[in-house]
């Protein structure tokens, strides 16, 4: 089987910008994926890539990288490129599509003159973005909280480590008001749905709740709070699984609701 890696073409976007859920009829990530094509465009010229695996012409994963001076997520650093997401579609596992893009990512690192690559992984019994899986290809561990790990492969000796972003977040109460706080990022499929959902909910509370975003998608917004993608109900964390449910928030807000009366 033949894989080839190339750089995002307009007949990769749609397979991108939806994270691979493809004519899935699914509304939330049709209209998510709109946004995040114009997001990935205007991104380019900052230095954001898109290498995008097929195998056999069949799309089978794809990896984002760019220079983590504009990354939305919690990492900070000098002169290194990030990749915050690497796609291998399930089915292709054990085709080696996810060793080609890493390569293809580190070849485009040294393009770019940068000293090294970092990704966040995890040491979780799961499948997104396994800790374990990175340091067999040779990376190391720079920082590390609880089971998440920000993990790098110097390729220039000079490079320094990279590290968590320091957050910084303080609950501001509006007397008789649910504050919701929402930070979010539109690289992030499922934080740019989840954002749409809560600001939904929050328009059936009409002016009792009110709703303060910060996207990571404005680096001055990340360097300030250091959050990428959170949902806050009146200075609690709000747990999440993949997107929030809406009838989860609507009855966070309605217990919210109770307390400030």
């Amino acid at each position: 089987m033949a894989i080839i890696i190339r750089d995002m073409t307009k007949d990769d976007e749609y397979y991108v910008s939806t994270c691979t859920h493809v004519n899935e009829n699914n509304i939330e990530r049709e209209e998510s994926a709109l946004r995040r094509i114009s997001w990935l465009r205007s991104m380019k010229k900052y230095g954001l890539k898109v290498k995008v695996a097929l195998l056999d012409d069949v799309h089978a994963g794809f990896l984002y990288l760019m220079p983590i001076e504009i990354n939305p997520w919690q990492i900070q650093g000098k002169n290194l490129m990030v990749f915050p997401c690497l796609v291998s579609q399930s089915k292709f596992s054990q085709s080696g599509v996810g060793k080609k893009l890493i390569k293809a990512a580190e070849e485009e690192t040294l393009y770019q003159k940068r000293k090294g690559i970092v990704t966040i992984g995890y040491f979780w019994d799961f499948w997104f973005m396994p800790a374990k899986y990175f340091l067999k290809l040779g990376f190391k561990v720079a920082a590390k909280k609880g089971e998440e790990a920000i993990l790098w492969k110097k390729l220039n000796h000079t490079a320094k480590p990279p590290r968590f972003r320091a957050e910084s977040y303080k609950y501001h109460p509006i007397k008789g008001k649910v504050i919701i706080d929402l930070f979010w990022n539109t690289f992030c499929l499922t934080s740019d749905v989840e954002a749409q959902r809560v600001r939904e909910i929050v328009m059936e509370f009409g002016d009792d709740v009110n709703l303060n975003e910060y996207s990571a998608d404005n680096i001055k917004i990340l360097q300030k709070y250091g959050i990428s993608r959170r949902i806050y109900v009146n200075g609690k964390i709000i747990e999440v699984g993949p997107e929030i449910e809406k009838d989860r928030l609507r009855q966070e807000i309605k217990n919210a609701q109770i307390k400030v009366k």
